[in-house]
């Protein structure tokens, strides 16, 4: 029945990472009063891509084909990681919010790497300004788990997440993370998913050698990259099991406020991407500087007792 529940939980996630962000999108759209495609467009493009012929240079190698499937692999291993329907996750072993940021690393790093492969400029260029952003966001991420760490006297997600009191480091702390999810999943005012502007694209450059079924897969790894980052976040500021009773029906409630969590952090992500503008590269400095500077906070109130 567990195991039944662990596939569940999964594939749940995973069908449910592309509709977050049509709904940011969306959400969007009506902000500016626009009309918009509709909510479930992401699941329209995967499909498409997923049917297209691959067109793959000739001077690529092995690790431009693999990539893909490396990224998608370590993302999914993540999500195993993350506890959602079960107060257990499906993974639960030790130092499991380091490990996620281990995995998601390893999977820039390839991307990364196979930027490089074709030899454009373009993938050189996107590789250096990702190396370079994530040099910013991991200290932040990393100063996070220490300031989670501290409350729940384990960097285990499952110790993390059930905690049934808000702290005021833990809030600080998944404020902070907010800057890490931003920057992470290429969105404003760090990085526009959408640009097609040489001069300002980051994670597009990295992936315009890349089409059909191998594009397809890498955009399915960031809507699943995009919901680890935004359930960690959501979690670390409002405690998972809000209704700690064993039965279905708290398990139900903790479900719909997770969801309701999602929403409200969709929409919030939305009103910040209508309201900013795509900053120069060296000013993404100041922006993340912030977060870590709210991480740096957090860890402090968090050996304070708080």
């Amino acid at each position: 029945m567990k195991t039944m529940i662990i596939l569940l939980q999964t594939l749940m996630l995973i069908a449910l990472a592309p509709l977050l962000s049509g709904l940011i999108r969306k959400i969007k759209n009506n902000l500016r009063m626009r009309k918009g495609a509709v909510v479930v467009q992401p699941y329209y493009n995967f499909f498409k891509l997923m049917a297209k012929e691959e067109v793959i240079s000739e001077n690529v190698s092995w690790i431009f084909r693999i990539t893909p499937y490396i990224v998608l692999s370590t993302v999914i291993l993540a999500l195993f990681m993350v506890p959602v329907i079960l107060s257990e996750a499906p993974l639960n072993i030790t130092g499991d919010f380091i490990v996620i940021i281990f995995l998601l690393s390893a999977g820039r790093f390839f991307m990364a790497l196979s930027a490089l492969e074709a030899g454009s400029a373009f993938g050189g260029m996107g590789s250096s300004r990702e190396m370079f952003i994530s040099s910013l966001v991991e200290p932040i991420a990393l100063l996070t788990v220490f300031a989670v760490s501290i409350n729940a006297q384990s960097t285990s997600l499952y110790a993390v997440f059930m905690q049934n009191n808000m702290q005021v480091s833990a809030v600080i702390a998944g404020m902070a993370l907010l800057f890490v999810a931003i920057a992470e999943t290429s969105r404003l005012p760090v990085d526009n998913q959408k640009t097609h502007l040489e001069l300002t694209m980051i994670h597009e450059a990295m992936v315009l050698e890349y089409s059909g079924r191998s594009l397809a897969l890498i955009e399915l790894a960031g809507y699943i990259k995009q919901i680890i980052f935004f359930t960690l976040t959501v979690n670390i500021i409002i405690p998972f099991n809000l209704f700690p009773a064993g039965d279905i029906f708290a398990v139900s409630l903790n479900i719909a406020v997770y969801f309701l969590k999602l929403l409200t952090l969709c929409a919030l992500i939305g009103f910040i991407e209508v309201m900013s503008a795509k900053v120069r590269l060296f000013r993404v400095v100041d922006f993340l500087a912030f977060g870590l500077v709210l991480a740096t906070i957090a860890v402090i109130i968090a050996l304070l007792g708080y």
